[in-house]
């Protein structure tokens, strides 16, 4: 596993032992990227001046891969331990620790934001229905703007998310990628 563009493309990226996790795949991660780029609610600006919040954050690789395309700040959220090691160590290999904020928090019971994000990134474990929950509880807490941006990944053997007009909602081998805008 790797960044696989922008100033860091090609970093190697650590994850924990064991099936905890289940990181976006490579190939995945550049089609949503590349359609974070092109789109027409997306865009090379995209990144350019917002706080990225990736949620149930694995190893960490849609934040440091937005870090890498321009995003000045990544928060990461993680309650796994040895998730949050990797992170750490891959926050530390791309030296990005003071563009970044690792928390040893539960997504669906987030400790009050400090600041709200542009971007959030939703990556949790499938088939246990955890992006609805886990925005709620993110919005009420302050985590996202407005309008922030919302990628969820979820299996494509679970029913949709329910989001009316969605900007885009693809199948990816296993994963569905669907995003939207929030409507806070």
């Amino acid at each position: 596993m790797r960044i696989v563009g922008g100033e860091r493309r090609g970093l190697t990226l650590r994850a924990p032992a064991g099936h905890t996790t289940r990181p976006t795949a490579d190939r995945t991660r550049q089609a949503l990227f590349d359609m974070l780029l092109h789109a027409p609610w997306g865009g090379r600006d995209l990144f350019g001046n917002a706080a990225v919040l990736d949620v149930f954050a694995g190893t960490g690789a849609l934040g440091l891969e937005a870090l890498s395309r321009g995003a000045p700040h990544a928060t990461f959220m993680e309650k796994d331990p040895a998730a949050r090691a990797a992170i750490a160590a891959n926050i530390a290999a791309y030296r990005a620790e003071s563009r970044t904020r690792l928390l040893n928090a539960d997504a669906t019971r987030p400790p009050r934001a400090p600041t709200p994000h542009a971007i959030a990134f939703l990556d949790p474990p499938y088939a246990q229905d955890l992006v609805p929950r886990a925005l709620d509880a993110l919005a009420r807490q302050g985590w996202l703007t407005p309008d922030a941006l919302i990628v969820a990944e979820t299996g494509t053997d679970e029913p949709p998310l329910a989001i009316e007009n969605p900007l885009a909602d693809r199948r990816f081998g296993a994963a569905r990628i669907t995003i939207w805008r929030n409507a806070g």
